[in-house]
């Protein structure tokens, strides 16, 4: 048996967005730049799928700028808003995705700029009060808060944060690539400058994404050399790649409630059967479907025979989870997300994520493979 318990990592492509992405490629792979009919009708293609992005997240088309993932997406708002946008002033906080954490080492090494950690308690629920200290500054300052942890799954309360950043005059850029196409997001409900999505987390293919960015920042070119999205990120788009990212998005939103729904009783399956048959079990970060991310489920276990070979032992038996981001799962250096909230280092930390396509026996049968490598 093969089961697939690492959605946070990527998710398998919707048979849907494969079949869109495959008549793209075989009947229109003109240049979306070009003034031929062929251009023409890859140019339509592009600007529908961008309608369908804008019309999915409440917000104008123009603000939809295609990239080749969610970390270009995060540099793009980071470094416009330094080089472009006069920030002399960044708060985000340790427990980031690598993408806002290196780019904002980087800006700070490379121009006037202070850089400011927000605190987070042991679940990963960052500090309002702190954060509002800390806009207490007489420097343009740009926050940068994921909206749901992509280790532990542990919610931003976003909405408060915008309201504390606009008290201050703040920008605001989260990244939303773990929770874009999974909860609904409304931009004409929620006052942010910048959000990002990476098309391979929500059932759609590698190597595209976008980054909203609110029309009322005036940001120039980001990658030179070409007239591409409206001059702000040269390059010829993916067409195939940008039309299966919007039929992904448009699909998971689709009975979004009975997906979310579905997929909480799992998380709760696998949580509430670990309780019971691993004394001593714990999980990292919040749990509850208002706090955390339905998705994702981060396991402290106790000392085991197992200690070091949990994920390979777990991989024998066919069951593909993963100890943190897939990003830096071959740096061995451990989760600077955990690191970040103090978790005891001496418990190894499995991440388990799920999609619409896991099974309860798929759950049931990790959970008993789980339970005899803890109790023989």
């Amino acid at each position: 048996m093969q089961i697939y318990l690492d959605n946070a990592a990527t998710t398998p492509i919707a048979p849907e967005v494969i079949d869109s992405m495959l008549f793209v490629l075989k009947e229109d792979y003109g240049n979306p730049s070009s003034s031929h009919g062929f251009g023409r009708k890859a140019k339509a293609l592009l600007e529908n799928a961008r309608r369908t992005i804008a019309k999915t997240i409440h917000c104008s088309p123009s603000e939809i700028i295609f990239t080749a993932g969610g970390t270009e997406a995060d540099n793009m708002a980071l470094r416009c808003a330094v080089e472009q946008l006069d920030v002399k002033h960044i708060i985000t906080s340790q427990i980031e995705h690598h993408a806002v954490l290196h780019t904002v080492e980087y800006l700070q090494q490379h121009f006037d700029l202070n850089v400011s950690y927000v605190a987070t308690d042991s679940k990963g629920n960052i500090d309002l009060k702190h954060l509002a200290e800390l806009l207490q500054s007489d420097k343009k300052t740009l926050v940068s808060l994921m909206h749901a942890n992509n280790e532990i799954g542990t919610y931003l309360p976003i909405h408060e944060v915008s309201r504390i950043c606009r008290q201050n005059n703040a920008l605001f850029h989260s990244d939303t690539v773990q929770s874009i196409g999974h909860i609904p997001i409304n931009l004409s409900e929620l006052d942010i400058d910048f959000i990002t999505c990476s098309a391979h987390k929500l059932h759609g293919p590698k190597g595209v994404g976008f980054l909203y960015a609110n029309k009322q920042n005036r940001i120039q070119a980001f990658i030179q050399g070409g007239s591409q999205e409206r001059g702000l990120r040269s390059g010829t788009e993916n067409t195939a790649g940008i039309v299966g990212m919007a039929k992904a998005l448009d699909l998971m939103t689709l009975d979004l409630e009975v997906k979310i729904n579905a997929v909480w009783e799992l998380k709760k399956q696998m949580l509430e059967s670990l309780q019971v048959g691993i004394p001593g079990v714990m999980f990292n970060g919040e749990t509850s479907l208002e706090k955390s991310l339905y998705t994702v489920l981060n396991c402290s276990f106790p000392s085991s025979k197992n200690d070091g070979m949990l994920l390979f032992s777990l991989d024998l038996k066919g069951i593909a989870c993963s100890g943190g981001s897939a990003c830096t799962s071959g740096a061995n250096t451990g989760s600077h997300v955990l690191r970040g909230i103090n978790t005891d280092s001496t418990r190894q930390s499995i991440r388990f994520s799920f999609s619409h396509y896991t099974t309860k026996d798929e759950i049931e049968f990790t959970v008993n493979v789980l339970i005899d490598m803890f109790n023989n």
